[in-house]
Parts: C-alpha cells; sequence; structure tokens
C-alpha cells in the first residue's frame, strides 16, 4: 500500500464492501471512490452516487463508462442531504464522504460543515448494522479549516454504544494532510 490517503481508505473499503453490497458515494467528485466501490458491489451490488457540481457528475460517468461499470452505478445531481430519498434505513454497507472541494474545480463550491454534518447523520441512519462510514476531511488551502473542527466535534459526540469512531492522522506531514475517518455502526 503506498501513502495516497485514497489506497488507505480503500484498503478499509474493502474489509466492509462485499458482492452484493449497495453503498453510497456522497460526495462523487472525479470518480474515483465510485468506481472503486462498483468493483467491490461486483454484478449484483449498487452504488448511488451523489453531487451538487454537474462537472462531477460528468466525470463520475465517464469514469464509469470507460470502465465498463455504468449499470452497477446511480449518479444523481443532488445534495448528499437527501440520500434518504434513494435508500433505505439499515440497508447501506458503506457510504464514503471527501470533504472540501472538487479537485481541479472552484475552491468556491467547497462542502461546508453544517450540510456535512446534517449529511453525516442521515448516513448513519442508513447503514446496516457493522456498516462503515468513511470520512475524509481536506482542510487544507484555502478552505475547511472551520469544517474540520466542526465535523471532528460532531464525530467526537456521537454514542460509543451505537458507534465506534477512528480517526487516523498523518502525524509528520505538512500542509494539512487530509484526515481519514473511520464510523463503524455497532
Amino acid at each position: 500500500m503506498g501513502y495516497a490517503v485514497s489506497e488507505f481508505v480503500h484498503a478499509y473499503m474493502k474489509e466492509y464492501v462485499k458482492e452484493g453490497s449497495i453503498c453510497i458515494d456522497a460526495t462523487a467528485g472525479n470518480g474515483k471512490d465510485t468506481l472503486y466501490l462498483t468493483k467491490l458491489v461486483g454484478e449484483q451490488g449498487h452504488v448511488i452516487a451523489f453531487d451538487i457540481q454537474e462537472r462531477a457528475i460528468e466525470n463520475t460517468k465517464k469514469k464509469l463508462e470507460g470502465q465498463g461499470m455504468s449499470g452497477r452505478a446511480e449518479v444523481i445531481l443532488d445534495s448528499h442531504i437527501h440520500m434518504a430519498a434513494y435508500a433505505k434505513e439499515n440497508t447501506v454497507d458503506c457510504i464514503v464522504f471527501n470533504l472540501g472541494y472538487l479537485p481541479g474545480g472552484d475552491h468556491a463550491k467547497a462542502t461546508h460543515a453544517k450540510s456535512s454534518i446534517e449529511a453525516m447523520q442521515v448516513a448513519l441512519n442508513l447503514l446496516k448494522k457493522n456498516g462503515l462510514l468513511s470520512v475524509t476531511i481536506y482542510s487544507g488551502g484555502d478552505s475547511g479549516f472551520e469544517e474540520k473542527d466542526a465535523v471532528l466535534s460532531w464525530l467526537k459526540q456521537l454514542d460509543q454504544k451505537k458507534y465506534l469512531v477512528l480517526v487516523t492522522e498523518y502525524y509528520n506531514r505538512q500542509n494539512h494532510p487530509p484526515i481519514p475517518v473511520r464510523v463503524i455502526k455497532l
């Protein structure tokens, strides 16, 4: 395994996502996680990917089409706050969030603490027992410090009898490295 945060996150997603799983990519972005999840869920599984930017939706669809995975995913131009309209409670194996802005995109169109926390609360209701909520917090550059602090504070107050929260840090890296978080529904 390399040192890229996506490789680290994908390694632990693999423990929770199996053939036939239902997964949600709450922040589709350029489609990297959506594509990875479609490969894990297999022909019997399904991935629902959300983004509020048309460019992200186009990039994700193109990535899926290029790998022959379009049939395993539904790519939706909508806020992740509305994901409960597309999946039922206690049915989803893995939900993935990447907080920040679209890589290569407009930094003004970044995620924000209030809507991210609201969407993650929805996500926890959709997760099955032993399901995974994966959150990667990007806070460097010109955005995200307020969101990082708010999300970490929210995660800390989750009921320890219902959720296991694991926060990992690149401890010796400079320039505000991403923070991968795992929340397991107990």
